[in-house]
């Protein structure tokens, strides 16, 4: 059964797995679920349609499953899913989705989400990432795979933001930023290929190489997204252990809405 402390108020349709711990002072609405080694530390609420999957520590002060903060909302039946293993620090907010999207709002596994990080409404945010303190999603956001984004940064409604990407800290994301690269500043401009958050997630030294091409048809040879991006595909040809990525980069640029930082 699980651990609940007196003073939490947990509504009885809820579903908790067996070793959830509820601890002080947390608000538990009836239609969350909550898997298996959850921990809700103290003062933690969560409500809306809401699942919440296994080994999950959530910290003081944090509000999962609010109501988007939207004008539009009207009160429709729509969802948040957090996965499994994530840590998601003091005073976080994640919003439910809105029925001008998908109605879902989803956050991966391994992420790692600092204190007073927010994730509006209809964000998709991947697996192993990291939103440093008071990094601010707006609605419609996807954050891709092991991206990074640094402390107070503003990330502009329906912006991507790609795979292995770093973003400075204090930065305004107004545009997608490609996979792989680093940025920085407001608004986001880009600062080179991300070689360290590569290197350290095992990268070979073709893709790394590879990838330095890619960044330099893109970003130094003046060329329109359009001839960079075929420049790219050609490349595949000389780096076949890194054709995958050099695919992504391509792929990411071409099916970008807003435009890519440049």
């Amino acid at each position: 059964m699980a651990q609940i402390h007196p003073s939490a108020v947990v509504d009885p349709h809820a579903e908790l797995a067996d070793d959830v711990v509820v601890g002080p002072f947390c608000l538990i609405g009836p239609r969350v679920r909550i898997g298996a080694g959850t921990v809700l530390r103290s003062h933690v609420v969560v409500e809306g349609r809401t699942e919440i999957g296994c080994r999950n520590v959530v910290y003081a002060g944090t509000s999962i499953g609010c109501a988007p903060q939207d004008k539009k909302y009207a009160g429709e039946d729509t969802r948040l899913v957090v996965g499994d293993d994530n840590v998601i620090r003091e005073n976080c907010t994640l919003s439910i989705g809105t029925i001008q999207d998908q109605g879902l709002t989803v956050v991966g596994s391994r992420n790692l989400l600092m204190a007073n990080a927010h994730v509006a409404h209809d964000c998709i945010v991947g697996n192993d990432t990291i939103l440093a303190n008071n990094v601010a999603l707006g609605g419609h956001v996807h954050v891709d795979d092991h991206a990074i984004v640094g402390g107070q940064t503003g990330v502009h409604q329906f912006v991507r933001i790609g795979a292995y990407a770093m973003v400075g800290g204090a930065s305004g994301v107004l545009q997608d930023v490609p996979p792989y690269l680093i940025c920085h500043l407001n608004p986001c401009t880009p600062a080179g290929l991300n070689i360290v958050g590569l290197r350290r997630a095992g990268f070979t030294d073709e893709q790394v190489r590879a990838l330095r091409r890619a960044y330099g048809a893109f970003y130094r040879e003046n060329l329109t997204a359009k001839d960079a991006c075929e420049k790219i595909e050609a490349m595949a040809q000389e780096f076949p252990g890194a054709a995958k990525e050099l695919a992504r980069f391509v792929e990411f640029v071409r099916a970008s809405k807003r435009g890519v930082i440049r």
